[in-house]
This record gives structure tokens, C-alpha cells and sequence, in this order.
């Protein structure tokens, strides 16, 4: 059996908490918008560095209806996606970790495989390397043996995979209210 890499858990609670969140180009940014609105609303003491790839931006604008920068304001930071130098590129950078919502499968391959061609990969590849939790909300269906092994691989490396398959015993009566059960 193959054994699979456990988060270290961070006890300095004199450092700020950090979260990184990440949207790739992948349909439903929802998910990563509606954490970023509940962090703010609920958590405002998390520090957190938001990453928008080109795609996402473009997913924004289409499927929501909304300016990317509208969506960069609700983060204290946000940093360009090219940036492989960015703070949150290094593992001295403390973060209590990541969540890349959604995640393309585009994403999910860089990350499976070490291959920082950009910050999101990059971020997230340093949380793996630092054993900080990694959280990919892959959203891509169907799914085919290749997605299947790559899930496997980031989830042998540390990282959760986390479908956002929402539930309906709450009946959601708008998208919003389905994504957020992603987060609840």
C-alpha cells in the first residue's frame, strides 16, 4: 500500500492566518467567488491572496455576469497568475493552506505533476512540497481513467479532491445557494 502524505498541522497562532484561493478557468466559478464573499463575511481575520487565471476571468464575465476585479476586491491580496515569484510562490511564505475552486483539469495536471508553469500550480505545488492542505474543487464531467489517475496522484501527494457535488435537501432555489453547500 502506498503511503499518503498527511498535512502538518501549523501551532504558531502568533502568525496571521493566510488562506490562498485559487480559479482557474474551469465552468463554475461560483465556487471559488462564494468562499472568497463567505471568508469575507465570516472570517474577516483570514488573510486572503486570490489568483485569477486568464480563463477564469473570461468564465466570470460569462457565467456570472460580473467583473473579475469585483471578485479580486473580495481578497486582500491578489496576484497575478504569471507572478512564479509572487510570496506566495515560497514555502516561507506561511499559509494555513489552499483551495483552487474550481480546479480545470488543465490545473489538476500541472499540479499532479510538479509542472509550475504558473502561480496557481506554483502555490499549490509549495502547499504539497510544505504539506499545508490542498483543496481542489475539480469540476469536469464525464470523467475519463486519465482525470481518474491524476485525482489519485494529488491525492497521494496530500491534496483533498473535493467534487462539488451539491446537495438538495436544503433546496437551493438559486446557484448561489448550491454553491455555497460546497462550503457548509
Amino acid at each position: 500500500m502506498d503511503a499518503v502524505a498527511q498535512p502538518v498541522p501549523q501551532f504558531d497562532q502568533t502568525r496571521p492566518r493566510r488562506l490562498i484561493v485559487g480559479l482557474s478557468g474551469s465552468t463554475g466559478p461560483h465556487y471559488g467567488v462564494r468562499l472568497l464573499e463567505i471568508l469575507r463575511e465570516q472570517r474577516p481575520d483570514i488573510e486572503t491572496h486570490v489568483i485569477l487565471s486568464n480563463a477564469a476571468r473570461m468564465t466570470i464575465r460569462y457565467e456570472m455576469d460580473r467583473d473579475p476585479d469585483s471578485v479580486a476586491a473580495l481578497a486582500h491580496t491578489l496576484h497575478d497568475e504569471r507572478n512564479v515569484a509572487a510570496s506566495i510562490a515560497s514555502g516561507s511564505f506561511i499559509t494555513d493552506g489552499m483551495v483552487v475552486a474550481p480546479c480545470s483539469m488543465k490545473s489538476l495536471s500541472a499540479i499532479a505533476n510538479s509542472y509550475n508553469d504558473n502561480l496557481i500550480a506554483r502555490a499549490a505545488d509549495v502547499c504539497l512540497k510544505e504539506r499545508r492542505r490542498l483543496v481542489l474543487v475539480v469540476r469536469e464531467t464525464p470523467l475519463h481513467l486519465g482525470h481518474l489517475r491524476l485525482m489519485e496522484q494529488v491525492t497521494a501527494a496530500g491534496a483533498v479532491v473535493l467534487p462539488p457535488v451539491p446537495g438538495f435537501y436544503h433546496r437551493p432555489h438559486t446557484i448561489q445557494a448550491s454553491s455555497a453547500s460546497t462550503w457548509t
